[in-house]
């Protein structure tokens, strides 16, 4: 693993933490969610941020990991919260920060554990 993608998932788990704090400051319901703005600009930022630090993973990383996390799927995301212009279908965001995220942030989590641990 080279160390420009060890930087980018450790900033990768730094915004899944982002999006855990807002859960725990904004609420874990779904209808809160839908109802805030502020909440929806909040995590969105960090799905676009983790979206960026995934399309500068080298191709590398990306290749050995693909069975592990769908990468394309989260470049998928950060498109859709940029490109979206007010039409993001906010079930499918939800779902992401409360399924997806948490499970990105273990898989990271794990990458690095393995790179420190030197089974690299």
């Amino acid at each position: 693993m080279l160390l420009r993608d060890i930087s980018r998932l450790e900033k990768i788990i730094e915004y899944c933490s982002r999006i855990e704090r807002s859960i725990t400051r904004y609420g874990d319901k779904f209808d809160v969610f839908e109802a805030d703005e502020d909440y929806q600009q909040s995590v969105c930022f960090s799905l676009l941020q983790i979206g960026e630090l995934v399309n500068g993973l080298s191709e590398e990383y990306l290749n050995a990991t693909r069975f592990g996390m769908p990468w394309h799927q989260i470049k998928g995301m950060r498109n859709v919260v940029v490109h979206g212009y007010g039409s993001i279908d906010r079930s499918v965001v939800w779902n992401t920060l409360t399924g997806d995220i948490p499970e990105l942030k273990k898989f990271c989590i794990k990458q690095l554990e393995t790179v420190n641990d030197g089974s690299e």
